[in-house]
């Protein structure tokens, strides 16, 4: 029961911090790692409640395939690129 109750906080922890993160953070490659930490922590609670499948799917799918699409769309984008610039521009004039 302690040690079911101990995952359970924990995982609850960075579930919480992780989704905090992709609300709160401002780059765009810390909300997507952020992101990760958070599916990361749904499939630990999948597998606390026995639903193997589930978590196994939750980290191939989710934390594999989605977030690394998103991680190279921003790259491609270049967003942080996009935010040096328009710091540049406020200083220089």
């Amino acid at each position: 029961m302690r040690v079911e109750m101990f995952t359970f906080l924990i995982a609850g922890a960075i579930v919480l911090g992780g989704a905090l993160g992709v609300v709160a953070l401002r780059n765009p490659v810390h909300n997507a790692l952020s992101l990760v930490a958070t599916l990361f922590g749904v499939a630990v609670l999948y597998v606390a409640q026995g639903a193997y499948f589930l978590a196994a799917i939750q980290v191939i799918v989710y934390a594999g395939a989605i977030v690394v699409l998103f991680l190279f769309v921003i790259m491609l984008l270049g967003v942080d690129k996009v935010q040096s610039l328009a710091k540049e521009r406020s200083s220089a004039t």
